[in-house]
């Protein structure tokens, strides 16, 4: 049974702990996330970009797979069905629909009362089928799906305590320089304003971009608040590459089933996906 976020980011928030989301792109994808939290006792959260939903033929297919799999591999610990990044008020409550248990609305490109007034409908909507929400102020660096930001813009702290108080939602992405994709050189977050904002809200913040931010700044994040770490690019570079070993040391002419070049692909992402959650401190947590 899929939960909202509401309850283990709670629980990570004042444990002092964080649940990685990690995105989802296919059904094997799925169950290799699913079958690590599974093994380590760690609540998860699956992430779906508006990319993935494409590629998977829709947000009720996603859905279906995930709750089957989750069937089928006999899985008791908490998971979260994530949309990631919603772009508006109706994708959210489209992904509602068709038993997300959790959504983000990004509202950061938005003017802030647009923003605030959206995420406040949102909340209302998503509280009462037991959805958690999640919402964004600032801008975060990189590339996301197509989406590109060039500079990071820092969430203002009194902005933040704002949208908290006046609706209700359940985390924070506040951008406090963190950058999807990679990084060009090493990430520098604001952990100054991360703990004031934290102070402020005091509710689990977000921190997206996971990859490329080292262990010591992770941890420093979960100390300061920091109760969810989105983590997705250094997946996909470690299936690629294991992708591109097979192709090279077999040749090409070798290789004629692809469902073992998916499997033995996401081997590294399996082996990741447990560093992270020994990292961020969940895993033992669903006992």
């Amino acid at each position: 049974m899929l939960v909202s976020m509401e309850n283990m980011l709670n629980r990570a928030f004042a444990r002092q702990y964080a649940v990685g989301q990690f995105n989802i792109n296919n059904l094997e994808w799925t169950g290799t996330v699913l079958k690590v939290a599974q093994q380590l006792r760690s609540p998860v959260i699956l992430g779906v970009s508006g990319g993935t939903i494409k590629h998977m033929l829709g947000l009720k297919c996603i859905h279906d797979i995930v709750v089957n799999a989750m069937e089928f591999l006999e899985i008791d610990v908490p998971v979260a069905l994530h949309l990631d990044h919603g772009q508006s008020y109706e994708a959210c409550e489209a992904a509602i629909k068709a038993g997300f248990s959790s959504v983000m609305f990004d509202g950061s490109h938005m003017p802030f009362a647009e923003n605030l007034a959206i995420t406040k409908r949102l909340v209302t909507y998503a509280h009462r089928r037991g959805v958690s929400v999640e919402a964004e102020l600032g801008t975060i660096a990189g590339s996301e799906d197509g989406i590109v930001n060039s500079h990071v813009i820092y969430a203002d702290p009194a902005e933040c305590q704002k949208l908290v108080e006046e609706t209700g939602v359940d985390c924070l992405a506040a951008a406090l320089g963190s950058t999807h994709g990679l990084y060009k050189g090493k990430a520098k977050l604001g952990f100054a304003e991360m703990q004031h904002i934290a102070q402020l809200v005091k509710v689990p913040l977000v921190l997206h971009g996971g990859t490329g931010i080292s262990d010591e700044d992770m941890k420093k994040a979960i100390s300061l608040g920091t109760a969810k770490i989105n983590v997705n690019t250094e997946n996909m570079y470690a299936w690629c590459l294991s992708v591109k070993e097979q192709f090279e040391q077999q040749g090409a002419h070798d290789i004629n089933d692809p469902r073992k070049v998916i499997m033995k692909g996401l081997q590294p992402v399996a082996e990741r996906v447990e560093e992270r959650m020994r990292l961020f401190g969940s895993a033992g947590q669903s006992l």
